[in-house]
């Protein structure tokens, strides 16, 4: 479904990204690991369109999206839920997911509306109550309730446990199972190995900009140099 190949990117004289080739599957959970400065976030922001690469290609379902805009990528069903939530804080619930159907699943939103209050009751309760006054779990499910209003066939996520509780952390990574179960993609961009490594059936591990490990998450789990050096266990 994604295939990224040898793809290199940064931000004036610096480079961040060196020849990264990564794939995710129709239906897979994939992990993408590494520490704060690997380059994680750069290439996320790569495959949504909203930095261009300096070399390679980004493929999703064959065709080349390096050179498109954001917009056309959510169109083609790959949508980005960023690090750090990002949601409009004085607008309210109900109106922060009708802006995630502004480019794609517009004439089902109300079928996709309900969709998400069933999956995340709390929103419902909340729905007429500004974004910014909800607590960094409720903002977190905002993010990805206003991401699946847009009808995601890959679902990128950058950080979702930044800044949250463990127990609000397994709840969020139940609810990915529970969407991959029902035929979603999902990129699991994370800094929390043991937890991500439990969800996705493969794994990258991304260091100064270069993957130097791939493999089944199970392998890397119990690879201990892997473990020691790259993984922080």
């Amino acid at each position: 479904m994604l295939a990224v190949r040898e793809l290199a990117a940064g931000y004036g004289p610096v480079e961040v990204l060196r020849g990264v080739d990564l794939e995710v599957g129709a239906g897979e959970i994939v992990a993408l690991l590494g520490p704060n400065g690997a380059g994680k976030t750069t290439l996320n922001r790569v495959v949504s369109g909203l930095l261009r690469p300096r070399a390679g290609e980004v493929r999703f379902d064959g065709a080349e999206l390096s050179r498109l805009p954001p917009q056309a990528i959510v169109e083609a069903g790959l949508v980005h839920v960023p690090e750090g939530r990002r949601v409009f804080p004085d607008l309210s619930v109900h109106e922060n997911l009708l802006l995630g159907a502004y480019r794609r699943g517009r004439s089902r939103r109300a079928a996709n509306l309900e969709r998400v209050y069933g999956l995340f009751p709390r929103l419902a309760e909340r729905r007429r109550q500004a974004a910014g006054t909800l607590s960094g779990g409720e903002q977190q499910m905002l993010a990805i309730g206003r991401a699946l209003m847009a009808e995601p066939r890959l679902l990128i996520l950058d950080e979702p446990s930044l800044g949250l509780a463990p127990l609000v952390v397994e709840q969020v990574l139940e609810l990915l199972v529970e969407l991959n179960r029902a035929g979603l993609a999902v990129l699991l961009v994370e800094q929390n190995v043991v937890q991500s490594l439990a969800v996705a059936r493969r794994a990258y591990v991304l260091e100064q900009g270069r993957i130097v490990a791939a493999g089944p998450s199970d392998t890397l789990l119990a690879d201990e140099r892997l473990r020691r050096a790259y993984l922080g266990l």
